[in-house]
């Protein structure tokens, strides 16, 4: 029995030091970028499939420079060109080649507007005389260069331009462009927030027209923020945005004849939105995708931009809504690739160019999650999925006719494909929530390992010298559903002990916060908490994503509430077992999931102790019309669901400690919403918590934002669970 006890003794010493040997995370190293990965920036491949080109930092002058390497070798071919050797340019943050190569677009001075829109200074590179000319004296938007490289369309003052490379002059294309009023070839804030893409316009393939869409916001509510700045006096920032049921932009389809300048509209009907325009093979046909106002009713056209006559592909119609995507691909003959939910999970799908479905290509009660392209020479299609588990993602290859499926890169966790432009090979993005991200080359037919391009041991081996514990990855049986469940536990993690439990989630339609993927910020500042003693767990509930369409749209017309009652589930369960502490549970979210944790804070006040919400949402009828109306249809006709999961519409069930935060430049979700929170709680006599960041958007950033922010939200959980 003595030997047993010095035994022990022994083993609990060396566990003591040992992790005595190791550090805890702190929110600086966190925010400061201590913990961020390399990467292969801007990854393009090369037109011969032969090579490709990445853009590369110089940390010690700061200049830029775009590189070509050699797939099968791997060697660097040669510098395309570097900002240290143009005139004027410190460095670019993005590039663009022309058709044929023979010209690059460079972006430089880059300043956001909104989520995805930017405004910059932009120059033409010539690759054979090495001249580089700048399109325009001031800052301008989506400069897209022609198909035969030598004109440039792009976008300012809500008017499109035409600039001629050779001759360097500009001819204005559109001329009733005004701000607040009429938008031309750029999407107005709620399609680009939305339906995520900020260039409404498109050269057709031998650069004979350009298809736009024309936003008339004339009716859209304006919505004004104060900008404090530093000045004397406040800036106020005025735009419209549609909230739920409110009166949308009205948009036009537009083609334009490059030579004549002469604009045409095109009548597409009852069209409400146009989320996607893109042109076919053929220079005389475009595609058109349309939707009605409830989003259930999708349309695929083909507008003959001869006469203007429109012809329709295909319709898709769903009980709850239809998802846009980028997936829709012309192969060469016109005939199309197409993904769809319509067998209860997201697969693809083949049409022939006149529209009738030739034949379905994937199935499985699984998700294709990206879809990369089409080998016409060899009949190979090639996408990723869920098929080794919905936590998940393998890249896969399968013949247009549906068989001769291949595994080309399935190992746990999750693999993304760049792939050549000949479909020789492919780089092979992989991580998960045990390895870094890691860059590996692979030939495209057989998913072959040729060789290692890039790893992450150097930040693996910085990892060792702290306190990180693993990410345990379960199923939790709640409501009826088997939901997908990760848990990190404290690395000395003693199962005769009481832990209290901080709970996270997003939970929005569609979304995934289990994941078999390396460390996102959150996921680090978790670790700190994790290594403070506490333990995190997290559930995807009803509603998420990559688990099939029923699964998803169940919360169809009730958002939140299905979420809500399955967060409030898994706590309870959760504090059945014997490690929890059941009088120390706390749940926390962001955005969505800000909307989320208010919600269990309020409703579950049983079970959470603790809550934090940063930038809520607190009523959908403050939402804009795409997103909300997609969910809920307008506030008209489903008034009960969004007043009944609205948390400032029962303030009184508040008993556990509250902590609110949000931006006050918040253009998405505006700091309105945690007004009213603010204002019934305090009208309730409810004491809480609370921070408002002066001029900082939906992701509450810039400067020490971030740390400020994550040390008020680590002090709040030390003191309050």
């Amino acid at each position: 029995m003595k030997k047993i006890h010095i035994l022990l003794f022994l083993l609990a010493t060396f566990s003591t030091s040992i992790l005595a040997q190791t550090k805890q995370i702190s929110v600086e190293e966190i925010y400061n970028s201590t913990f961020q990965p390399e990467g292969m920036q801007a990854l393009r491949s090369m037109r011969n499939g032969k090579q490709y080109t990445i853009l590369n930092q110089n940390e010690s002058n700061g200049s830029t420079s775009l590189d070509k390497y050699d797939y099968k070798t791997q060697d660097k071919v040669e510098t395309i060109v570097s900002s240290k050797n143009l005139d004027g340019i410190e460095n670019f943050a993005a590039y663009q080649f022309s058709d044929e190569e023979s010209k690059l677009l460079l972006a430089t001075e880059l300043e956001p507007i909104f989520r995805h829109s930017k405004l910059g200074i932009f120059y033409v590179y010539d690759l054979a005389t090495k001249d580089l000319t700048k399109i325009s004296e001031t800052k301008i938007q989506e400069p897209s260069i022609s198909p035969n490289g030598e004109q440039i369309v792009y976008a300012a003052g809500n008017n499109l331009f035409l600039f001629d490379i050779a001759s360097k002059t500009t001819s204005q294309l559109t001329s009733d462009g005004e701000k607040n009023k009429i938008i031309n070839g750029i999407t107005d804030w709620v399609y680009e927030e939305e339906f995520a893409f900020v260039k409404a316009y498109e050269w057709n393939s031998n650069g004979s027209k350009i298809a736009f869409l024309k936003f008339d916001e004339t009716d859209v509510p304006e919505f004004s923020m104060d900008i404090y700045g530093k000045e004397l006096y406040q800036k106020q920032n005025v735009f419209k945005y549609p909230k739920a049921g409110e009166e949308n932009a009205k948009v036009t389809l537009h083609l334009l004849d490059v030579k004549s300048a002469d604009i045409s509209k095109v009548a597409l009907g009852d069209a409400y939105y146009i989320p996607r325009i893109k042109w076919m093979n053929n220079p005389n046909h475009l595609s058109v995708q349309t939707l009605n106002r409830h989003q259930n009713h999708l349309k695929l056209h083909d507008v003959n931009a001869q006469n203007n006559s429109v012809r329709l592909l295909l319709e898709e119609k769903d009980k709850a809504y239809v998802d846009i995507t980028d997936n829709l691909t012309f192969l060469a003959d016109d005939s199309f690739i197409w993904t769809s939910e319509q067998d209860g999970w997201n697969h693809i799908y083949r049409y022939s160019k006149e529209g009738p479905l030739m034949n379905q290509i994937t199935q499985g009660a699984w998700e294709v999650t990206n879809y990369y392209g089409y080998n016409a020479k060899k009949d190979r299609i090639y996408y990723q999925s869920t098929e080794n588990g919905s936590i998940n993602r393998g890249v896969y290859s399968i013949s247009s006719s549906g068989k001769k499926k291949k595994e080309l890169a399935v190992t746990a966790g999750t693999n993304s494909a760049d792939f050549s432009s000949d479909f020789t090979y492919f780089i092979n993005t992989y991580s998960s929530a045990t390895t870094p991200n890691t860059y590996t080359l692979h030939y495209a037919s057989s998913g072959k390992e040729v060789k290692e391009i890039l790893n992450n041991t150097s930040l693996s081996e910085k990892l060792k010298g702290y306190e990180m514990s693993v990410k345990e990855f379960s199923t939790i049986a709640i409501n009826g559903n088997d939901l997908n469940m990760y848990m990190i536990k404290p690395k000395d993690f003693d199962a005769s002990k009481k832990y209290p439990l901080l709970m996270y989630q997003y939970s929005g339609p569609g979304s995934q916060n289990v994941a078999n993927r390396w460390n996102t910020t959150h996921d680090y500042w978790h670790q700190m908490l994790v290594s403070e003693g506490y333990i995190i767990a997290c559930v995807d509930g009803r509603g998420t994503g990559l688990k099939g369409r029923d699964f998803k749209k169940v919360t169809y017309m009730n958002l939140v509430k299905f979420e809500t009652e399955d967060q409030i589930a898994v706590a309870k369960k959760l504090s059945e077992l014997s490690y929890i502490d059941e009088e120390r549970t706390g749940i926390w979210g962001w955005s969505y999931g800000g909307h989320m944790s208010t919600n269990c804070i309020l409703k579950g006040n049983d079970v959470f102790e603790t809550a934090i919400a940063v930038a809520p949402v607190t009523s959908w009828r403050f939402y804009d019309t795409i997103y909300t109306e997609r969910f809920m249809r307008t506030p008209s006709e489903n008034p009960n669901g969004y007043d009944d999961n609205s948390p400032f519409n029962y303030p009184e069930l508040l008993k556990g400690n509250y902590l609110l935060v949000h931006g006050s430049g918040d253009d998405n979700v505006h700091v309105q919403h945690s007004m009213r929170m603010i204002e019934a709680l305090i009208q309730a006599d409810k004491q809480f918590e609370w921070a408002i960041y002066p001029d900082r958007n939906h992701r509450i950033q810039g400067g020490n934002t971030s740390i400020h922010l994550f040390k008020k939200m680590t002090n709040f959980i030390k003191a309050k669970l």
